[in-house]
Order: C-alpha cells, then sequence, then structure tokens
C-alpha cells in the first residue's frame, strides 16, 4: 500500500495527457494512476488510496461531471481538479470540482494544483 499523501489519478481518455501528468507527477514525487475511462476510474479508486484525483470534463463518449457527482458521493473527502479543454475555459461554480486546470497546461501548474489540493483539509459534500 502507498503511503498517504502520496497518489494521484489521472482519469482522462488522451493517452498524451495521462503520459504528461505522469511523468511530471513522479518527478515531484508522486504516485500515479491512469485511467483512460470511467470503468478504470472505479477499478483504480476501488485497488487502493487516491489522495488527489484529476479528472478530464470529457472522457471519450462519458460525462466527467457526472463522473464528479458519483465521486462526491462515494469518495466526498477526494479532492478533484477537473481538467478542460474547452474554449474559454468554462466556470465550474455550480460544481463541485475544487480545481479547474485549463488545457493546455504546463507542468508547474499541474505540479501546484495538485500540491495545492493534496494540502487541503478534507472536502465535505454538501
Amino acid at each position: 500500500m502507498d503511503p498517504p499523501g502520496h497518489t494521484v489519478l489521472v482519469v482522462d481518455d488522451d493517452a498524451s495527457i495521462r503520459f504528461l501528468c505522469r511523468v511530471n507527477l513522479e518527478l515531484d514525487g508522486w504516485e500515479v494512476r491512469e485511467a483512460g475511462s470511467l470503468a478504470d476510474a472505479r477499478e483504480a479508486l476501488a485497488d487502493g488510496r487516491v489522495e488527489v484525483a484529476l479528472l478530464d470534463v470529457h472522457i471519450g463518449g462519458s460525462n466527467g461531471l457526472d463522473f464528479l457527482d458519483e465521486l462526491r458521493r462515494d469518495h466526498p473527502a477526494l479532492p478533484v481538479a477537473m481538467l478542460t479543454g474547452s474554449v474559454g475555459t468554462p466556470t465550474f461554480s455550480d460544481v463541485a470540482a475544487d480545481a479547474v486546470l485549463a488545457k493546455p497546461f504546463t507542468p508547474e501548474q499541474l505540479g501546484e494544483t495538485v500540491r495545492t489540493l493534496a494540502s487541503r483539509p478534507a472536502h465535505t459534500a454538501g
């Protein structure tokens, strides 16, 4: 089992985004689990502790925002950053995401977002 505070789940159907996240987060000392589908994400969450999740808004034909609702129900303390490639980063004021990371993002933005989320007090479902 990984030590607490060191595992990030990256949920994105784009393998290059998952690779970018994995390489840069591993350089920062994080254990990274990748999921190319929501089924893979559910399996990764069931297999062990995850401290931060990075979740794409569009995962193939699936809606990441619907999955966010599921995460809030089943894993209410898990900090989640939404990854979005939408033009003119949408506002997520009515969404329970803890952060939004607009694609393309820099390795510095990625690392800062994960560190910030990992250091926050646990999210509580409202």
